[in-house]
């Protein structure tokens, strides 16, 4: 096993909401990891997130590892979310606020 691979497997054990993206999130560097990121920015819950440009094993280890071929990727719990139209739509119907919320309780 790689140790990129081990480092995916901790990065998605250590942060109960992660987004895997191209670019951070105040300079998202594509449309996609932009809606995506925005959706989980109105979450208004703290998450962590991967910058796959910044990261070029990850970007290429990681679908593999996924079984999905495309960024951005959402994970929660450490299970796979999806990507862009998966968490826009779950952001649109309330599901995705509704896991998030589960997934990080707001801090007093």
């Amino acid at each position: 096993m790689s140790n990129t691979l081990d480092n995916i497997k901790q990065q998605i054990a250590e942060n109960p909401v992660l987004l895997y993206m191209k670019g951070d999130p105040r300079g998202p560097k594509c449309g996609f990891s932009s809606q995506t990121v925005q959706a989980v920015m109105a979450c208004e819950r703290p998450f962590a997130y991967v910058d796959i440009l910044e990261n070029p094993d990850v970007r290429a280890e990681l679908p593999l590892f996924a079984n999905w071929p495309t960024f951005p990727q959402l994970w929660v719990n450490g299970e796979l979310v999806g990507g862009c139209d998966i968490v826009v739509e779950m952001y649109q119907n309330g599901e995705l606020k509704a896991l998030i919320h589960d997934t990080v309780p707001a801090q007093d």
